[in-house]
């Protein structure tokens, strides 16, 4: 940092603390990188690694390492307490909770006894003016962001005041985006007709009157007006319960809705709303609809889950229909919200069944609903019945058709309103146009929309999404940075709509797209900071949604060399998944890399045993693809490793390598990759030279090569191709001395990719002829 380059010490300090954390052995090193964090801005990150490392203040036996621990601790807590966090809660000694401020008193006192003791050995001031000079240090700079998931100290404090005081789990907020708020109305009379009217137009500042009064409402010597136009406390009750109902829904909890709205209901019926009580019915039906009936895990399967739903999604349009037709006297607002239900109950059923029969019946309640809209001109109804018609269009298979429908509605609503509606069009004629492959006009339509979204409350526009579909435009357009970037913020966003699993599912994406670009520390950062968020280790989150952000982490860990520690997790997952009875592909899948890993490490009898068990699944649901890639690469370790020795073993790998390729061509299977049959014969050539069966080698290689075929000048073959003559070329030039065949194949294989413009495959061709004739 001092010399100027951030990006190294960038790198320094990912890499680095990951080989020492926890460990009592580098306890000062691990102090080293609290006082990193302090130094560059990353306070906040530097509060997380302290819980990490809070085994640190009991488990240093070396006084010496316990004073360099302690003294980074100290810088780091000076920093916080003095940008006026001095009550934040952290982590330290055992037995007591900590604030920063008390917990640097204690950490002070310590270092310094430690310091003088020191001195007072060895007659000096040395370790006492190192400790003071430490901790005089000014910043080096303002802010380096270190990962992508930084935090600062203000969502530290927002996340502890969130914690749950029964689990202890705390949800850490992410970094919030300034909104325009209308300003609330003061007397709480005009709050709740504020709130009501807003709540009738479905604008989103009634969100915040809502949060307003429940606020108030809940407040020791709460008095309700006595205002025949405000209604009694029951009916504002109902109203708090509703927008909590609604908020519930939000968020896929659609348990919780159905019973805070039928709880709604009842009240709505003592306060004589028999309108608001139908409609909180209405709500808790199509609530009740979207209830999963059951998890693959208890048994069920996606088919059947989906066709349980759209069942469950006909009977509660029946039963609104029902609702709908026994209330009389509903006003427009209310009736225009049923026929949305009515309407979204069969979207819902659409998507759940994918029935092209299903199709007309949605398209049908839309005309009603936007007919309705039109004659009592309730400008968010018609939109509602717009965006409900182009998403129909768009399950249906209809592209164009979406995109037309979406494109009317931008255009009513740049002239109508309401203008809150504008990013989710945006969003949706984003993705359509996605679907369309025309990825230029979905990046400019999902910016746009974000851009929008950004003028009203957080909670208006799921932003989250928006970046998630904006990241996948940036892939489509060749800039993997910024799609990087666009899937941190859906996930940040996701946090702050408490939208969890949404969150932790574009974390994983951002994780693995670090890992494609070679970014390895960024990943395995970025995963190490979720996989010890509270409610993670709490076992609170989807277990196999953790599983896949182990499972990239284990990936890394490999990509970076630490061979010990992902065979280890690898191992982990391996044995958790085999009780994935609902899933055996993907223990197929995780066993096959297993395996793998232990075989690079030469332990070939467990990859044996780890293979026997990714076999066994792939029988239950076949994984052709990932568990050839497995044996063959068993069988190039095998040989590579252990020579002739090992060329049994190997073959009898190639074999069932075989027999599955031979399965995966009678099931009609077409690989993503190289074509099996190809990639086997290759592999057979290779194991042969491994062990010295050199002319066995090349007859593997002939064959391979006859699989492959010549490359055209648009074929993908040509890498693959151009590999099989290379190696043929080496193991007939050289291991079989026969360097004058080897250059006429290497030599016309070099014309043929340079007349078809293949420059990278001809240059590696052309460069072993030249080694060979070298040698001649």
């Amino acid at each position: 940092m001092r010399t100027g380059r951030a990006d190294r010490a960038r790198e320094l300090h990912l890499a680095g603390y990951r080989a020492c954390r926890r460990n009592a052995g580098m306890a000062g090193e691990v102090g080293r990188h609290l006082e990193f964090c302090a130094l560059t801005g990353n306070e906040g990150r530097g509060v997380e690694l302290l819980a990490e490392n809070r085994n640190l203040f009991d488990e240093v036996d070396s006084p010496l390492d316990l004073l360099h621990f302690l003294t980074g601790v100290e810088v780091l807590l000076s920093r916080v307490e003095g940008l006026g966090h001095g009550e934040l809660p952290v982590a330290g000694y055992a037995g007591r909770a900590w604030t920063v401020a008390s917990l640097r008193a204690e950490v002070r006192e310590r270092g310094d006894g430690l310091a003088a003791r020191f001195d007072t050995r060895n007659g000096t001031t040395l370790h006492s003016d190192h400790r003071r000079e430490r901790l005089d240090r000014a910043p080096l700079l303002d802010a380096l962001e270190l990962t992508l998931r930084s935090r600062g100290l203000d969502d530290l404090a927002e996340g502890a005041s969130r914690t749950d005081a029964a689990t202890g789990s705390g949800t850490a907020a992410a970094p919030t985006v300034p909104r325009t708020t209308e300003a609330l109305p003061e007397s709480v009379p005009e709050l709740i007709l504020r709130a009501r009217e807003l709540g009738e137009l479905g604008h989103p500042d009634a969100r915040a009157c809502w949060a307003r009064l429940r606020t108030l409402v809940a407040a020791p010597g709460y008095t309700h007006p006595d205002d025949p136009a405000v209604g009694p406390y029951v009916r504002l009750c109902a109203d708090l319960l509703s927008d909590e109902a609604n908020r519930a829904a939000e968020r896929d909890e659609f348990a919780v809705a159905v019973e805070l709205q039928e709880e709604a209901a009842g009240l709505y019926d003592d306060a004589g709303a028999p309108g608001d009580a139908a409609l909180a019915r209405a709500c808790a039906l199509l609530a009740a609809a979207e209830i999963p009936a059951g998890t693959p895990s208890e048994g069920g399967s996606e088919g059947g889950e989906g066709k349980a739903m759209a069942d469950a999604l006909t009977e509660a349009h029946a039963s609104l229909v029902r609702l709908h037709e026994e209330t009389p006297g509903l006003a427009p607002y209310i009736e225009g919200r049923l026929l949305r239900l009515r309407a979204s109950a069969l979207g819902l059923r659409l998507q759940a069944s994918g029935d092209p029969e299903h199709v007309a019946p949605v398209l049908a309640e839309v005309e009603r609903l936007e007919a309705f809209a039109l004659r009592h001109s309730i400008d968010g109804q018609v939109s509602g019945a717009k965006l409900l018609r182009a998403g129909t269009y768009a399950l249906s298979g209809d592209l164009p058709a979406a995109v037309t429908e979406a494109d009317a509605l931008h255009e009513r609503l740049t002239e109508h309103g309401p203008a809150w509606h504008l990013p989710r069009v945006l969003g949706l004629r984003g993705r359509l146009r996605l679907g369309l492959r025309d990825a230029p006009a979905a990046y400019a339509d999902l910016t746009e929309g974000l851009r929008l979204a950004a003028a009203w409350p957080a909670d208006a526009v799921d932003t989250g999404r928006l970046h998630g579909d904006l990241a996948e435009a940036c892939m489509h357009l060749g800039r993997p940075d910024e799609a990087l970037t666009q899937l941190t913020r859906a996930a940040e966003a996701q946090l702050r709509a408490e939208k969890r699993t949404d969150a932790f599912c574009a974390y994983s994406n951002a994780a693995q797209l670090c890992l494609d670009l070679g970014r390895i520390e960024d990943c395995i950062a970025l995963l190490d900071s979720l996989l010890t968020e509270p409610d993670v280790v709490a076992g609170e989150v989807d277990d196999r949604l953790v599983a896949q952000l182990r499972l990239v982490r284990a990936r890394a860990l490999h990509a970076g060399d630490d061979l010990k520690a992902a065979t280890a997790e690898f191992v982990t997952l391996a044995a958790e998944s085999a009780g994935w009875e609902d899933d055996p592909g993907s223990h197929a899948m995780i066993a096959a890399e297993t395996a793998m890993l232990l075989a690079e490490s030469g332990e070939f009898e467990r990859a044996g045993e780890a293979v026997g068990r990714a076999l066994a699944a792939h029988a239950l649901a076949p994984r052709y693809e990932q568990l050839s890639n497995c044996l063959r690469e068993l069988a190039r370790l095998q040989a590579q490793q252990e020579g002739p020795d090992g060329l049994d073993g190997a073959l009898a790998h190639l074999a069932t390598a075989g027999r599955i390729a031979d399965e995966a061509r009678a099931a009609g299977f077409e690989p993503v990759g190289r074509p099996l049959d190809s990639a086997l014969a290759y592999e057979h050539g290779r194991v042969n030279a491994y062990v010295g069966q050199y002319g066995d080698a090349l007859a593997a290689l002939e064959k391979a090569l006859a699989l492959v075929g010549e490359p055209g000048p648009e074929t993908g073959s040509a890498g693959e191709w151009a590999e099989c003559v290379r190696l043929a070329g080496l193991v007939e030039g050289v291991y079989l001395e026969r360097p004058a065949a080897a250059l006429t194949r290497l030599d016309a294989a070099v014309d043929r990719l340079a007349a078809l413009g293949h420059t990278d495959e001809r240059e590696q061709l052309a460069s072993l002829a030249a080694q060979l004739r070298d040698e001649a």
